[in-house]
């Protein structure tokens, strides 16, 4: 069984995860492209909400991936695959916050993360209205940005449920959290993004940090090529 959620495929079928799994630990080819094909988006997504830079988060999700599949007997199909994958990205990512601090920290400065990228939006030309798509990449930008001032706590899960379009249940699974804190926090962060955003720009379909295209082939072909695949 699959589902479709902010334009990527997630499995949720168990037994299906177990039998890809399965597949990727005998070498085969296929399953490592199906599996990262499927989850590149929502783990660029989560990363990108930790650290708040494009380059740096496609590089922790690369990471991620090769530690991923170098353990991959040890996924029992408790949970989803793409929730194991995800807490892996998590700790990765966090790891990387963590020692960019200290490195910090060592040179007398604070990294407060705000030169963080900002990711422009693909959104399609129009010539008919180009004035509204100015205003579609101008309102796309500063959810990016309310997003990016979120405090750590806030971000993650705000990144996770309105972003990737996660459960309360499946967030708090994934962040180790109570689902009473997941929508604490949620509340919050929402409160903190309407409060920078003025309330100006009105309801916004929000479909940040995309993964997809070259980027999304790109990160694919490093790592079958770290694996010693061909693709």
């Amino acid at each position: 069984m699959a589902d479709i959620r902010t334009g990527a495929l997630a499995i949720t079928d168990p037994t299906a995860d177990v039998a890809l799994a399965q597949r990727a630990i005998a070498g085969d080819g296929p399953a490592f492209l199906a599996i990262m094909q499927v989850h590149n988006q929502r783990l660029y997504r989560i990363a990108r909400g930790v650290v708040r830079n494009d380059s740096e988060a496609e590089d922790i999700v690369q990471e991620a991936y090769v530690l991923a599949f170098a353990h991959l007997a040890s996924f029992r199909g408790e949970s989803s695959l793409g929730t194991w994958l995800s807490r892996i990205v998590i700790n990765e990512a966090l790891g990387r916050l963590r020692r960019g601090r200290r490195k910090a920290d060592a040179l007398g400065s604070i990294g407060d993360g705000r030169d963080a990228t900002i990711i422009q939006f693909p959104l399609p030309a129009s010539a008919d209205d180009p004035e509204r798509t100015m205003a579609q990449r101008q309102i796309l930008q500063l959810v990016e940005r309310a997003t990016d001032n979120l405090p750590d706590i806030y971000r993650t899960v705000f990144v996770a449920r309105v972003i990737e379009g996660l459960s309360v249940e499946e967030t708090a699974d994934l962040l180790g959290l109570r689902p009473e804190t997941v929508k604490t926090r949620l509340h919050r962060a929402r409160q903190l993004v309407r409060k920078q955003l003025h309330e100006q720009i009105g309801p916004v379909l929000l479909d940040a940090f995309p993964f997809a295209g070259r980027r999304c082939a790109r990160l694919t072909a490093a790592v079958m090529k770290r694996l010693g695949l061909s693709s």
